[in-house]
């Protein structure tokens, strides 16, 4: 009997069609498993947060803009020379799961597998988008003004 193959679906087919470009600005998205409020917990945000600024996590990328909600994060990264979106968005997904179950003394997954991109086209105005990141906590309903929350950074501080 044959083998029925069938044509990739979800974020399988969304994969295929990723490029990394280097120089870049991307904003990417990425949930906790199962939308599970991991980070809603102040202990287990202040874990994360750190990760953000780890040489070797960032490694050739730099990170313009971060904020970590409470069941997702939103990361505004210019890929370095020789980064991929694929293994930046690894490294920094496995540090905070690494520093999140270490302080936690937990184990088990942090994130889901996928993630969401967007490359930003030349006349989307990286400011814009950065602002867009750091104010989600507001548009969330979790604080009033973007300073009263205190998991998010951006490069133009």
């Amino acid at each position: 009997m044959p083998v029925m193959r069938f044509p990739r679906t979800g974020h399988a087919a969304l994969r295929r069609h990723r490029i990394d470009l280097p120089d870049q600005v991307y904003l990417i998205t990425a949930t906790t498993a199962d939308r599970q409020p991991l980070f809603g917990a102040f202990e287990g945000a202040c874990a994360a947060a750190p990760c953000h600024h780890q040489p070797d996590v960032l490694r050739t990328s730099v990170l313009l803009a971060w904020v970590l909600m409470p069941d997702h994060a939103h990361w505004l990264v210019r890929l370095g020379e020789r980064d991929g979106m694929a293994s930046f968005t690894n490294r920094l997904k496995s540090a905070i799961a690494r520093a999140y179950n270490h302080r936690l003394e937990r184990t088990g997954p942090v994130w889901a597998r996928a993630y969401h991109d967007h490359a930003l086209r030349q006349e989307e105005d990286v400011r814009v988008a950065a602002r867009y990141v750091v104010a989600n906590p507001v548009r969330a309903g979790l604080v009033k003004r973007v300073g009263d929350y205190p998991f998010w950074n951006a490069v133009w501080l």
